[in-house]
């Protein structure tokens, strides 16, 4: 085997290695917005106490997630994203936690807020990664739809119609995309597992 030919199985190793752990992760939090969406669909009405301990667990669990994603995309040499993802996602449960005590209009505004930040970075690791791993419309998609989501919560804040649960549509959004991720990957490791 020539040097050229085993860097090129190791650097495909590492690419289905990657793949694969990434594909886990994403069908992880793809089954914990469903959950969430669920769960804050039942509460938002009913229970203000649990609505609001759902509105800070979601960006919390956003910093679990982010450092799963480090953890499972090691050979990236730029973790700079994930991290200030991290800080930002772990600012907004904090946030969420003072906004709650003044009212949903500010929470929608701190959600928002989160979402065109968090959805910014979900966009440019996804254009870093698809060309190591391909598999990453959805992620990049999901970007850019974030920012937008972000945006239209900051302008309806203060709209009387839109509630918590507005909130469980930008939600059950990310699962999808997470799920469209997770199959594209699927494929991705099929591909050069078999090169």
């Amino acid at each position: 085997m020539t040097a050229s030919t085993q860097l090129n199985a190791v650097a495909t190793g590492e690419a289905v290695k990657t793949a694969k752990s990434l594909r886990k992760l994403y069908f992880i939090r793809a089954a914990f917005s469903v959950t969430w969406v669920i769960l804050i669909a039942l509460f938002a009405k009913t229970s203000l106490g649990i609505a609001s301990v759902l509105l800070i667990i979601y960006p919390a669990w956003d910093v679990v997630g982010t450092f799963l994603d480090i953890r499972a995309n090691h050979n990236n040499s730029s973790k700079t994203p994930q991290y200030v993802n991290a800080l930002i996602s772990t600012t907004t449960a904090i946030a969420v936690c003072i906004a709650l005590q003044k009212g949903v209009p500010e929470t929608l505004i701190v959600f928002g807020t989160w979402a065109i930040g968090t959805g910014l970075i979900q966009l440019i690791l996804g254009l870093q990664r698809r060309k190591f791993l391909g598999g990453q419309w959805p992620m990049i998609i999901s970007g850019a739809q974030s920012i937008i989501g972000g945006t239209s919560f900051i302008i309806l804040a203060h709209d009387p119609t839109k509630g918590i649960a507005s909130l469980a549509g930008y939600a059950a959004f990310g699962a999808f995309y997470y799920l469209l991720a997770a199959f594209r990957l699927s494929k991705t490791v099929g591909q050069v597992a078999s090169v």
